[in-house]
């Protein structure tokens, strides 16, 4: 798991267009990584509507945001297109992302320990710098969160 203080992990996945994205590309700019389990259940809508919806705070505020789940980059053109999200979402299928920012782990699904993104988010300096962490996110409300 990162601890603030932490450089961004290195990593090579590929966004909702399928184009190559390092961890370079994000340096520069203040950046927001917010994990999600899957495109297109409640939660995760809610959550990227909410960021959607909030969007130009947090562009104003000088944020990059990048949302990441394990889903396929089709997956994401699909939700992006159905939300209208403005953002990037990056593909992980091979969970290395995922498990290089310690948002992969053990959690509870319907009584029973399974392996699975834990929704984390991430908030970086221009210089890739973690300043903040956040473990307990409210789906409908993240922006609120993030911009305390």
């Amino acid at each position: 798991m990162l601890k603030i203080g932490d450089r961004m992990p290195d990593f090579e996945v590929v966004d909702q267009n399928g184009n190559k994205v390092e961890a370079k590309d994000l340096i520069g700019r203040k950046t927001i990584v917010y994990f999600y389990p899957k495109d297109n259940t409640s939660g995760c809508t809610a959550e990227a509507c909410n960021i959607r919806d909030n969007y130009g705070a947090l562009v104003a505020a000088g944020y990059n945001v990048v949302g990441v789940s394990k889903d396929s980059a089709a997956s994401h053109r699909k939700f992006m297109d159905k939300y209208e999200l403005p953002f990037t979402l990056l593909s992980d299928t091979s969970t290395e992302m995922l498990q290089a920012f310690g948002a992969w782990g053990e959690k509870k699904m319907y009584g029973k320990t399974v392996m699975g993104t834990l929704r984390r988010t991430f908030i970086f300096d221009e210089q890739g710098i973690l300043e903040r962490i956040i473990e307990k996110v409210d789906t409908k409300n993240h922006v609120e969160q993030i911009l305390v």
